[in-house]
């Protein structure tokens, strides 16, 4: 009997044991998977959570565009949502987005309908389970700012319909209640000229190209802004533009962008990250936060500064 059966509920999605993260990626570092799992649907994943043993974490994960999983894996069922749970709907002018959708088609879904509010998501390359989580934003515009309610899956497998207000929704954050899994969200949009909405998402598709290091191995911004500065300009100013430590980089193009140059390990990246908060902290007092999501077993690297 494998683990899989000797561990697991029954699903009739997809289920797979010792999967590597790494290639599912953005920033390609990372351990396995204890189990991955693709759910059918959204009855599939609540009977899958009810019968599931608690003490087996789970997490759920989009393209990880903004995640570094640390070289030993995740002891847990990693839950990826497609299918019906990235389904986009238009109800006059609201869009009601399955937390598996792509962050950008959900933009250009919204262009074809001729609604305006979400332009800001063809700048973003996660999906909408994480712009609710951690309230994405980009180019003047944030998740809040449209969104009328998420569809929450707790960890006993029970679904909640908890409005805006109730996410308690902040600069890259929110309060999702522990254990919970959004599956779906509504936005609140305004009819609009096509041709304005598309220049719109054209100028920040060119301004995306222009300020930020496309084509590589990197994970987004690094770093939040801190109240009244640029995560960025502190980089720069405390010397730490293109800095390596193994195979991991600061950018040259954005050095709030570490990037994986071939081969650079999970802890390598987070331990360059905290060299460049030493150094940052060192420089100017300030202490960056972290804005992409670290998980999973295995220390970062030590450094000095």
């Amino acid at each position: 009997m494998s683990a899989l059966e000797r561990e697991l509920p029954p699903v009739r999605g997809l289920l797979r044991e010792a999967v590597p993260l790494g290639p599912l990626t953005w920033l390609r570092v990372g351990g396995p998977a204890r189990f991955l799992f693709q759910p059918a649907d959204r009855a599939d994943l609540a009977d899958f959570r009810r019968a599931l043993d608690g003490a087996l974490p789970v997490f759920p994960m989009g393209v990880a565009s903004n995640l570094l999983i640390r070289d030993g894996g995740l002891e847990a069922v990693v839950v990826r949502l497609s299918g019906e749970l990235a389904r986009i709907e238009i109800e006059g002018t609201t869009v009601v987005a399955g937390a598996g959708a792509r962050d950008q088609r959900v933009a250009q879904e919204a262009c074809r309908a001729w609604l305006s509010g979400l332009e800001f998501l063809i700048g973003i390359p996660g999906t909408i389970g994480g712009a609710v989580a951690m309230n994405a934003g980009a180019f003047g515009g944030e998740t809040a700012d449209r969104l009328l309610w998420a569809e929450l899956l707790d960890a006993e497998g029970r679904l909640h319909r908890l409005g805006r207000d109730e996410l308690g929704l902040a600069y890259r954050a929110s309060r999702l209640p522990a254990g919970a899994i959004v599956l779906r969200a509504a936005f609140s949009l305004a009819a609009g000229d096509p041709a304005a909405i598309r220049a719109r998402m054209d100028a920040i598709r060119a301004e995306r190209e222009a300020a930020q290091p496309l084509g590589v191995a990197t994970g987004g911004s690094t770093f939040k802004n801190p109240p009244g500065a640029k995560a960025w300009q502190l980089i720069e100013a405390a010397g730490c533009r293109g800095l390596r430590l193994g195979a991991a980089m600061v950018s040259e193009k954005h050095c709030n962008f570490l990037i994986n140059t071939g081969g650079a390990t999970a802890a390598e990246l987070e331990g360059l990250g905290e060299l460049v908060r030493e150094r940052v902290r060192a420089h100017s007092g300030v202490t960056l936060e972290w804005e992409i999501v670290r998980v999973g077993e295995g220390p970062a690297s030590k450094v000095a500064a």
